[in-house]
């Protein structure tokens, strides 16, 4: 009887367990389960995105890898070109110190290129055997690989699967430790059973929160923005805006310049000063290539976060494009100013889903928008180092700089045939250049570039609306070619005539007109060093005396109105 009672006692202890060993068993299958569905969700939501980026009609010209690796002497890479709209095309070969030469033909093709040394490889994509029109271009760079390139990445590949193996057995031990019912203490002994709940959900949640407080300290605490590499596009804009920031204030009334790469050529800090000194201005450089406007919005709000430092903001617009394939750049660039806060409104800026997932992840986890750059940290870290320790010098030369010094005098566009008639002064590098600058963008590039204006030059002016910071927005010249139809918009279609009444004053539309000229220009986009003289001026003069005469009133600030073509007025409301 006893023996059966025991039984019974045992069969039922044992059903007891089952269940719940199998209900816990379940319910880690169901979380991980829901960690692989949204894991496959958010792939499936980058590649739906970077699908639904691809634009039918643009000519296009790739090189898969772009980056060749020559081990034997020479290596392989593949190239593919799309005319966009079925006309013939020609793809040309620039080789290290050797001339263009005729590579391929057809509106569209794939062609593998065996004999690939070590050097840079220019592939152009042109509508016609003379090279004047260019479709499309890519670089492709090839380096020989050392017997030490060689056995360090032997050593990071064997590093990689190291990594994993470990991360594998710390699953596994912390899976298997947290599991209910039978455990076994020694191997291969009788199991025993074991108390411990199982807490799926709660060791989830707890690792999250450790893997965002690890990012929070490493990224978000400004450890890590103080050694990115200075050179890179984050390094840069982290340096500028830490530098002005510490920067100590002049005692002048203080004007900053915001701008992309069209004002960094265009805007001399050294002839604006020489000009604005005696009327008691001093004129303060932000401006960055390939920043946008709403990276200028988090500029200011590090460099000026009671907004109330500067006398005057300069805020350019115009015509330009933003291509969607820089997203991966232009967060990167943004993420030293990044903050939690930000996720919602840095993500509505970008046009595709794989963006405003990139760019709403690198707001939490900042970690995931210096991925290239700690890569290589990792890599050269002795480099790195030395150059972080440049980052005075570096600010000098840029102090210092006076532009290109030279032009694209004899240089024609033809805008019915496309045609391209250079200079016999220019190298095949600055040609090379023009071409480039030269490639008609997609129109949804164009207007990404004036949503982008029009969504945050009024974020820009609500931060200063109860500032006594007046807000100028003064236009960019369009370029040598102003007949490319990119260039042909009128500046009054950029911006709503509702977002230019709100600021101090705009500087008018045709004032640098005059500058339009190949004479003043290295490419298509850029003034060279004589234009840069003129354009500085231009607008020096511009402002210092708009800024003395609205300073003159006795009841101005940024709340009024003062418009562009008619004289100032202190009594218009805003």
């Amino acid at each position: 009887m006893n023996a059966v009672s025991q039984l019974k006692g045992e069969v039922y202890k044992r059903s007891e367990v089952e269940p719940r060993n199998s209900w816990a068993l379940a319910k880690t299958r169901s979380a991980l389960a829901a960690v692989v569905v949204c894991f496959a969700a958010c792939l499936g939501a980058v590649g739906a995105g970077t699908a639904a980026g691809q634009s039918s009609g643009v000519p296009t010209i790739t090189a898969k890898p772009q980056h060749v690796t020559v081990i034997d002497g020479r290596d392989t890479t593949e190239i593919h070109w799309d005319t966009g709209n079925g006309s013939m095309g020609f793809v040309f070969v620039t080789g290290p110190e050797r001339k263009p030469v005729l590579f391929a033909t057809g509106a569209k093709g794939t062609q593998k290129v065996p004999w690939i040394r070590s050097g840079k490889y220019v592939f152009e994509l042109y509508s016609d055997q003379d090279r004047r029109t260019l479709l499309a271009s890519v670089v492709v760079f090839a380096s020989a690989e050392t017997e030490a390139a060689s056995q360090g990445m032997l050593w990071r590949s064997r590093a990689r699967w190291l990594l994993v193996l470990v991360l594998f057995v710390i699953v596994y031990f912390a899976v298997y430790l947290s599991s209910t019912g039978t455990l076994r203490t020694t191997f291969p002994t009788e199991p025993t059973t074991s108390p411990r709940p199982l807490h799926v959900r709660r060791n989830l949640l707890l690792g999250i929160a450790a893997f965002i407080c690890l990012d929070s300290i490493i990224f978000h605490s400004g450890l890590y923005v103080s050694i990115l590499a200075p050179d890179s596009y984050a390094g840069r804009l982290a340096v500028i805006t830490r530098a002005e920031k510490q920067r100590a204030p002049s005692g002048l009334k203080e004007v900053l310049v915001l701008g992309d790469s069209r004002m960094a050529e265009g805007f001399s800090t050294t002839v604006a000063d020489e000009l604005g000194s005696a009327a008691g201005f001093k004129f303060v450089n932000l401006t960055e290539p390939a920043s946008t406007v709403n990276s200028w919005y988090y500029m200011l709000r590090e460099v000026d976060p009671a907004a109330r430092r500067y006398s005057a903001i300069v805020v350019p617009y115009g015509i330009g494009y933003e291509p969607s394939t820089a997203d991966p750049l232009r967060i990167s660039m943004a993420a030293p100013l990044l903050r939690y806060g930000d996720c919602f409104n840095f993500a509505s800026a970008f046009q595709r889903w794989s963006g405003r997932f990139r760019a709403f992840t690198a707001c939490i986890l900042r970690g995931s928008a210096y991925q290239s750059d700690v890569t290589d940290l990792l890599e050269r870290p002795i480099a790195r180092i030395k150059s972080v320790q440049q980052e005075a010098e570096r600010q000098h030369s840029r102090a210092v700089y006076e532009g290109r010094d030279y032009d694209l005098v004899g240089t024609s566009y033809d805008p019915t045939t496309g045609q391209v008639t250079f200079a016999p002064k220019l190298t095949e590098a600055q040609r090379a250049a023009v071409r480039k600058s030269l490639i008609q963008p997609s129109q949804s590039d164009m207007e990404y570039s004036l949503k982008l204006q029009r969504d945050w030059i009024p974020r820009i002016l609500n931060r200063y609306s109860k500032s006594s910071t007046a807000i100028v927005l003064t236009p960019v010249p369009r370029g040598p070619f102003v007949d490319l139809p990119a260039f042909s918009m009128a500046y009054h279609s950029v911006l709503p005539s509702v977002i230019t009444q709100r600021t101090t004053f705009s500087v008018p539309e045709q004032t640098f007109e005059f500058l339009e000229k190949p004479e003043y220009y290295f490419d298509a986009f850029h003034l060279n060093a004589k234009g840069r003289q003129r354009f500085t001026e231009t607008l020096v003069s511009e402002l210092v005396g708009r800024l003395r005469s609205a300073d003159s009133k006795p009841h101005f600030n940024s709340g009024f109105q003062l418009a562009a073509d008619r004289p100032l007025e202190s009594n218009e409301a805003n």
